[in-house]
């Protein structure tokens, strides 16, 4: 026997309105609302899914900051305990790769 593994419409809405949230999608799940609340999900819960999912999408920006601070500084004590050096920059070592038609981020 096998039992079944589908999530019930309502789980699955909160689990995307969430994941839209903490990704900062740019439909915020909006949509979700509507069906969470056609399937009767109440309103504490909607605002509970999306406490958490702002706290993890917050969360995920000041550890990403404090990282980039952190390697930042460790670039600037180097440099400043250095003499000017130059380095030869290869074509294939960009820093960040191009958009899909082909556009620098950098």
């Amino acid at each position: 026997m096998s039992a079944t593994t589908e999530l019930h419409p309502s789980i699955v809405a909160l689990v995307a309105l969430s994941a839209h949230l903490a990704a900062g999608h740019p439909n915020r799940g909006l949509c979700q609302l509507a069906k969470l609340k056609e399937y009767g999900v109440s309103e504490a819960q909607i605002e509970e899914a999306i406490e958490i999912a702002r706290h993890i999408r917050d969360e995920t920006a000041q550890i990403l900051d404090a990282s980039f601070n952190q390697e930042r500084a460790m670039n600037q004590a180097a440099a400043a305990s250095k003499l000017p050096q130059f380095k030869e920059v290869q074509a294939t070592s960009a820093c960040c790769t191009p958009t899909a038609s082909g556009k620098s981020c950098c």
